[in-house]
């Protein structure tokens, strides 16, 4: 199959409506290859499979905040307001959608949040570890959680990892070292 989904490709499409980190209706369709009333018809037609807190309906006020900050022309033209599926919406959705384009794309979002969820426990879990050899371990680990996001497939020879905290403030920074490895 040549049009797997990339993780940069689903990670460019969480956004964070009400404190939550979501994908909206007409980006899931995009990573699905399918119309945004495809999605809606899918979850219009399985109700029982998505309760409170599984997709979100933006408000006029929520859509307007996306199409200023996340460059959404697409759901600035619709004339109804988007859904947001949270993490569990979007994987009640991958139970209902059954095609092989469907089943990479959805491991693609699943591996996404997951290391997404993964990378922000590591960074918070940093501020409160005072031990230099269990920092140490997890920057690597964040480090290397960074590199895949960014692109699996990416060949390396080395990463650094550093950490600054200032005042209560996190500063985050991973050099990735391209090359050949040996």
């Amino acid at each position: 199959m040549t049009d797997i989904v990339k993780f940069k490709q689903v990670e460019d499409k969480i956004i964070t409506i009400r404190d939550q980190s979501v994908i909206l209706d007409s980006d899931v369709a995009d990573l699905y290859g399918v119309e945004t009333k495809r999605i809606n018809e899918a979850v219009k037609n399985n109700p029982e499979k998505f309760l409170e807190g599984y997709i979100l309906q933006l408000t006029d006020k929520e859509k307007n905040e996306v199409v200023e900050n996340f460059d959404h022309l697409k759901v600035k033209f619709s004339p109804s307001l988007p859904k947001a599926f949270t993490e569990k919406g979007l994987y009640m959705l991958a139970t209902i959608l059954k095609s092989p384009a469907a089943i990479q794309t959805t491991i693609a979002i699943v591996e996404t949040f997951t290391k997404v969820r993964n990378l922000s426990q590591k960074i918070n879990e940093l501020t409160t570890v005072s031990d230099k050899e269990s920092q140490k371990k997890l920057m690597q680990s964040s480090g290397e959680l960074i590199t895949e996001l960014l692109d699996p497939e990416i060949e390396t020879i080395d990463t650094e990892t550093s950490i600054e905290l200032n005042l209560a403030v996190l500063k985050f920074k991973h050099t990735i070292k391209k090359g050949t490895k040996k």
